[in-house]
């Protein structure tokens, strides 16, 4: 079994965790940061707007079961990739969309996925999603794991 991953950021970590670990084929989800330019922060850090990090999710997936296109759809299928820096009432560059890619086929099938979208007309306004290399991810603190299923929930109410 050979694992790989994947990043994205779609808003609130915690929702985003949930529909990952759902999907077959994905062997773990974490939330973290990424994409800032501070060195290990805290969720307080990036709250504050201050470090550039996004709340993304690491997932952890077996091609051979999941398809990355198949990931690249739940991702985009999940939040509104039309505004920018803002999903739902959650508000900052944290929240942003957007897609880290981990290599050169990740990157492509993004870039094409994307222009599949922007021709379908599915969305009314322009999709604001980066794609951008994965950076440095770091680990959100352990009370952000998981958060949905530790409080009996399966999606963030917004």
């Amino acid at each position: 079994m050979s694992i790989e991953k994947a990043t994205f950021g779609a808003g609130c970590f915690w929702g985003v965790e949930a529909v990952f670990r759902q999907t077959p084929g994905v062997k773990n989800a974490t939330v973290g940061y990424a994409g800032g330019k501070t060195e290990n922060p805290t969720y307080e850090d990036v709250c504050s707007n201050e470090t550039d990090h996004a709340e993304v999710v690491e997932v952890a997936f077996d091609p051979s079961e999941v398809s990355y296109e198949t990931l690249l759809d739940v991702f985009w299928r999940n939040h509104d990739p039309t505004t920018r820096n803002r999903q739902g009432p959650d508000v900052g560059s944290q929240y942003r969309s957007v897609v880290f890619y981990h290599s050169p086929e990740q990157k492509a099938a993004a870039e094409a996925k994307l222009a599949e979208l922007e021709k379908s007309g599915r969305f009314r306004r322009p999709i604001v999603t980066l794609i951008e290399p994965a950076p440095t991810f770091y680990r959100a603190e352990d009370y952000h794991q998981q958060y949905l299923a530790k409080h009996g929930r399966t999606h963030c109410a917004i």
